[in-house]
């Protein structure tokens, strides 16, 4: 790969730090493509010290990380001091990670990053200091919209080997789903997951999975009218425009593994919906990716673990996968399809 990935710094007293300086000391055995952080080279050098990891760090401009990535970890200031301790966030955490989230965005729109990989973030930390999105894929598309004038739906994918899912509405509580949640929505949704699916994943025909919103999948309308009313026309119309989609399934017994033969993206009414099954089957090794934007996005799925931040007791499975899944992500999808 020429170009190296862009990999955020995330919430500072989180563990992305130090997952980020562990799998580089790896990098050989766990076969990474190259990436530079977007960070404080005096910060990351501190907390590898607090680590007890050798890892040697240069400064570097993006097009120089590809060259740097096997002897010392590339870093790219995003000119800003991270004073923050492990579990601790401080006043510096918040402008970090939103200045590393915006500089990420325009190094791989410029065409200077091959794909983007975020570090977890905090979005308590960032809310108290005013930060206005929902959470970081909504702040994907705000980013987009500012940089290039280009509206975007963002869909956010949990993919892993063992189940693929999609919230079709993501950061919002559970009584705001049902005023949400249309059928133009889940269409729109629909759309994008196959068509994404199809470029990023080589998977020809995508087969998508509509879970139904209410107990049964409304059982015939005794268990609520919503299911009839808005899921199975999006699914009728996903159908008339070619692309293989089916339900809505009742959600109870679309995540068992003869099930999960049945397609390849399940499409869920809401976060958790979608997130429960997930994290239950693959919590570890599960990626987060943001389909529907101009460019390769992807994401552990995990949070910043405060509680364990600075014990190097962190696993990094889920942050070598998303590395590994946005490179190839990378070189199957064409510009000109994200674009």
């Amino acid at each position: 790969m020429s170009r190296a990935l862009v990999l955020t710094i995330g919430e500072p007293a989180g563990i992305g730090p130090d997952l980020t300086l562990a799998i580089w000391r790896q990098r050989s055995q766990l076969s990474l493509p190259p990436f530079y952080v977007l960070g404080d080279a005096a910060f990351l050098a501190r907390r590898a010290n607090a680590l007890g990891l050798d890892v040697p760090l240069k400064a570097v401009a993006p097009s120089e990380a590809a060259a740097t990535f096997n002897f010392a970890l590339p870093v790219v200031s995003i000119d800003r001091a991270i004073t923050a301790e492990p579990g601790r966030p401080d006043a510096s955490s918040a402008p970090a990670a939103i200045e590393a989230i915006r500089r990420g965005v325009a190094d791989v729109l410029s065409g200077a990053a091959a794909a983007i990989v975020t570090n977890p973030i905090a979005k308590s930390v960032l809310y108290q200091a005013g930060f206005e999105e929902p959470g970081h894929t909504e702040f994907l598309a705000t980013l987009v919209k500012e940089m290039t004038g280009k509206i975007v739906q963002p869909v956010m994918l949990l993919w892993s080997p063992e189940l693929a899912v999609v919230p079709v509405t993501i950061h919002i509580a559970l009584k705001d789903v049902f005023a949400k949640l249309t059928t133009d929505l889940v269409v729109r949704t629909g759309r994008i997951v196959a068509r994404d699916y199809k470029t990023g994943f080589g998977v020809a025909r995508p087969r998508l999975a509509i879970a139904g919103l209410n107990p049964h999948a409304g059982e015939d309308g005794a268990m609520g009218s919503e299911d009839a009313a808005i899921l199975l026309p999006a699914v009728k119309q996903l159908q008339a425009e070619g692309i293989d989609a089916r339900g809505p399934v009742p959600a109870d017994t679309m995540f068992h593994p003869a099930a999960r033969k049945q397609y390849d993206v399940a499409l869920c009414a809401y976060h958790d919906q979608a997130l429960i099954p997930v994290k239950t089957l693959a919590f570890d090794t599960a990626v987060n990716a943001t389909l529907g934007l101009p460019f390769v996005r992807t994401s552990p799925d995990h949070g910043t673990a405060f509680d364990i931040a600075g014990t190097g007791r962190a696993d990094p499975s889920s942050l070598v996968a998303a590395l590994k899944l946005a490179a190839r992500l990378a070189e199957r999808t064409p510009a000109s399809v994200l674009a």
